[in-house]
């Protein structure tokens, strides 16, 4: 079971980065095992990556076995200890999501698939060195009651109860991103109402991927 989901992990990585997701190694993912977490190694090429290589850390942090870890672990183990419902984290650079994320700007209710990220606007969490302790801590506070956040300067967050979830999420994000950009372009874009990003979450239960 554990080489099935650690070669899950690869196939992930090698389709983020087909879908100009990501590019090279920037991007990292993890997946919720046992009683730690699976989570891609640091500057491993994707198409070269081996189950094997998939670090195992337990949810205190402690690295079990040989390898290192990305060097966002923190906020892939923060996010699954702070949201037991949550099973997958994937962190990628899209070109659309992280111009949008340079600017520090949420992604508002441009379109009504805001509300497949569980609110009316996908925020964008204020800037903090990768890697770090106050990046954690950001990403989770824009994080909560959502499944998707952007990070200054940086990049963005999708996460699911599963992997196909938080990888169709990731695309979605993107998509929103790059519909947004295309609107800044032409103006100030008008927006949804709150009341109606409820409705479409009232009726996105049970829609999409798992």
């Amino acid at each position: 079971m554990s080489t099935a989901l650690r070669q899950s992990i690869i196939d992930a990585c090698l389709r983020m980065n087909a879908l100009g997701l990501n590019q090279g190694t920037s991007g990292n993912i993890s997946l919720r095992h046992e009683d730690g977490m699976l989570i891609t190694p640091t500057s491993t090429p994707y198409e070269r990556m081996t189950p094997d290589q998939i670090v195992f850390m337990k949810l205190d942090g402690a690295v079990v076995g040989q390898g290192r870890p990305s060097s966002e672990w923190r906020f892939h183990l923060d996010i699954l200890r702070s949201r037991p419902e949550t099973n997958a984290v994937v962190h990628a650079h899209p070109p659309y999501a992280t111009t949008i994320a340079i600017l520090g700007r949420d992604i508002p209710p441009i379109h009504y698939m805001v509300a497949a990220a569980g609110g009316d606007t996908i925020r964008c969490a204020d800037y903090a060195t990768f890697g770090t302790e106050q990046l954690s801590r950001n990403a989770i506070k824009a994080l909560e009651d959502r499944t998707a956040c952007l990070l200054a300067h940086h990049g963005m967050i999708a996460i699911g109860a599963t992997l196909d979830r938080a990888m169709w999420l990731a695309v979605e994000v993107e998509t929103l991103a790059r519909q947004y950009h295309g609107c800044l372009a032409i103006g100030d874009p008008p927006v949804l109402s709150k009341a109606e990003i409820e409705r479409v979450r009232e009726k996105f239960a049970g829609y999409g991927v798992k």
